[in-house]
């Protein structure tokens, strides 16, 4: 086995739970211009070594990698891969050195590369230089998963490990697209690994192909997909996935519970914006009038209203929002004046709808730490709606929940793509593999 003079490989990272579709994700890939092929973690964890074999049986002359994650008893686990046809396996750069070089003994054992990742070590830099006196074959700097819903670029780590490590190859990972993963190579990367790019992908095929013209011509290849946002980006991000996304992003919370939309059906419901709350009480219409004052272009307007089937909001103040760039109105209490707010274009979502408004006589407070609907909101918190109901995303999570959302719909759209290939949706992620076994 070599590795490309010209070109880094490309390795498609098969970080799936079944195997059927991992494999068919990997032939679109190797279509595309792939040729590193790993069974992923969750696969191999799902699979065992089986999902090695069927790698190599499926894609006799690539390369397998085998992406072990191993902690402990190094060189038993990389006879079981190279056995099982893998030649390359990766384990935990964070392992004891004792671990390490026996696994780098039993890879020259059995004629198969040993690589280390670089993720959760605390000095990468360093740790990249000891392993490679330790004699490992390859470094992977990785950013994983859930440290690239944190907006961490790999590029960066890439270029400092590349100026200290002369000897083994370094492969990058994490999140790298058509547009990034020519910056990591130009930095230094032996070996592109494409991880959820491919594997989330529609088409993986063109999506490799892509990536490797990136490479080959050393210019990003421009793509609006697998791309991760950062604070100053939430509203573009919140705008791409639905609260369903969101929901499933923060493990099925986050829901405010018994509002309805005043809106026309006939128009897309969707909004997204940081909160100014209002605490008030039943039909005082004073504080919530007052804070359209305290709001900003882009804001949502969360009042609690106690549940009062009394109106503290009508048409004056939903006109009022929109001169002030207000993009939605969450009541926790009564609303009127439904036909002007129907007109003025404003979503308003609300517990009741009534033709009787209460007095304003100013009890309660404007950007305070409320409940509303079920749900703490503080002043900031992301407010997301659409015709499935609302969401709210703790300010200090934001970016993370936007982006783990994403990827949530990013693995949706590749589903839905197989599903219309003529399968099921049963049939497409093996259900009854996953019900609850008791």
């Amino acid at each position: 086995m070599q590795f490309k003079s010209e070109l880094p490989p490309v390795q498609v990272a098969l970080d799936l739970v079944d195997l059927p579709r991992a494999i068919n994700i990997a032939k679109e890939a190797v279509l595309g211009g792939a040729t590193w092929v790993e069974a992923g973690t969750p696969l191999i964890k799902s699979e065992g070594m089986n999902a090695i074999r069927e790698l190599r049986k499926n894609f006799p002359t690539l390369t397998i990698v085998a992406d072990m994650k191993t902690m402990d008893a190094g060189s038993t686990e990389v006879e079981m891969a190279a056995k099982a046809g893998a030649n390359v396996i990766l384990i935990l750069g964070v392992g004891p050195d004792s671990m390490i070089k026996d696994a780098v003994k039993a890879g020259k054992k059995y004629g198969v590369l040993v690589g280390t990742d670089l993720i959760a070590t605390e000095d990468p830099v360093k740790r990249a230089v000891e392993l490679e006196e330790m004699g490992v074959d390859i470094i992977n700097i990785h950013v994983g998963l859930d440290q690239q819903v944190l907006n961490v670029d790999p590029v960066e780590l890439v270029k400092r490990v590349s100026e200290n490590c002369k000897k083994a190859k370094i492969a990058a990972a994490g999140g790298l697209n058509s547009e990034t993963a020519v910056k990591a190579y130009e930095a230094g990367a032996d070996i592109i690994i494409a991880g959820g790019t491919l594997y989330k992908s529609a088409d993986p095929e063109q999506t490799a192909r892509d990536i490797v013209k990136s490479l080959e011509t050393g210019k990003p290849v421009k793509t609006d997909k697998f791309k991760k946002f950062n604070e100053d980006e939430l509203g573009s991000a919140f705008d791409i996935v639905s609260t369903s996304n969101i929901s499933d992003a923060m493990h099925r919370t986050g829901e405010m519970k018994g509002l309805k939309p005043v809106w026309n059906s006939e128009r897309p419901l969707k909004f997204a914006g940081p909160a100014v709350t209002v605490r008030t009480y039943s039909g005082d219409w004073s504080k919530p009038v007052s804070a359209i004052d305290n709001c900003e272009a882009g804001n949502v307007l969360v009042i609690d209203n106690c549940s009062s089937e009394i109106a503290c909001w009508g048409g004056l103040a939903t006109l009022s929002c929109k001169t002030k760039g207000v993009v939605a109105v969450v009541i926790d209490g009564a609303v009127r004046d439904v036909e002007e707010i129907l007109k003025i274009g404003i979503p308003v979502y609300a517990r009741s709808i009534t033709p009787t408004a209460g007095e304003p006589k100013g009890f309660g407070e404007i950007n305070a730490v409320i409940e509303c609907a079920g749900r703490t909101v503080e002043p900031g918190d992301w407010i997301v709606g659409d015709e499935n109901g609302i969401i709210v995303v703790p300010k200090n999570e934001a970016m993370e929940i936007a982006n783990r959302a994403i990827d949530v719909k990013e693995r949706e759209d590749r589903v839905k793509e197989e599903i219309t290939r003529g399968t099921t949706l049963a049939k497409t992620i093996r259900l009854k593999d996953w019900e609850l076994k008791k």
